[in-house]
């Protein structure tokens, strides 16, 4: 019988692949990719070895998936928070806050996400297409944020993408930031410090 549009198989399967899945990037944070097995996997998400095999045919396979479960997430609450906002103000604080407290309360998950972001700035031959893409659409939020700004004259004529880009980038050095125990900073302080150092670049005239 249909549960919310989906078959009861269709909704045990993704229950099921969402606990591995978190139990995933858990176990990865915590050991890396060549420490980690499939059995740490499975003791963390309650369920036998086979079951894994199931969903996910090799531990890479099981890494990726992860990885791209934790952004798409993040993606979808951060257009989400943008979309709700009114003012531009409120779009760019939400952008901010959203990520840098995702990522607080996801220390685990931003691990490996900043792992993978690592590797792509020196073997970008290297990375999936798909995590490349993933990374592209966050900043293409706040793209057409910034230009929908630009063209009603509400900041300066800056350039949208790049600004975007920036706008990420800087967030994200705040985060590893954090990260690393640089900044010992209340995390409502660091958003407050990046949205005012952000806003007034781009509302300066």
């Amino acid at each position: 019988m249909p549960v919310l549009g989906k078959s009861k198989k269709e909704a045990v399967t993704e229950f099921r692949t969402a606990e591995i899945l978190e139990a995933a990037r858990k176990v990865f944070a915590e050991k890396g990719f060549h420490d980690a097995t499939i059995d740490d996997v499975a003791g963390r998400a309650g369920v036998a070895k086979g079951t894994v095999y199931l969903y996910y045919r090799s531990k890479h396979q099981l890494y990726w998936a992860a990885l791209k479960h934790g952004i798409l997430s993040m993606n979808e609450e951060t257009q989400r928070k943008v979309e709700a906002a009114r003012t531009l103000e409120d779009k760019l604080h939400a952008f901010v806050a959203m990520k840098l407290t995702y990522f607080e309360e996801n220390r685990d998950f931003f691990k490996i996400y900043h792992s993978e972001f690592g590797n792509a700035l020196f073997h970008p031959a290297h990375i999936r297409r798909d995590f490349t893409d993933l990374y592209l659409r966050q900043a293409r939020v706040l793209e057409a944020v910034l230009r929908e700004a630009v063209r009603r004259k509400v900041i300066r004529n800056i350039r949208p993408n790049a600004a975007a880009f920036a706008i990420s980038d800087l967030t994200r050095g705040m985060i590893t930031q954090r990260l690393l125990g640089w900044s010992k900073a209340a995390v409502d302080d660091d958003i407050a410090f990046v949205f005012r150092l952000v806003w007034k670049g781009i509302a300066g005239r």
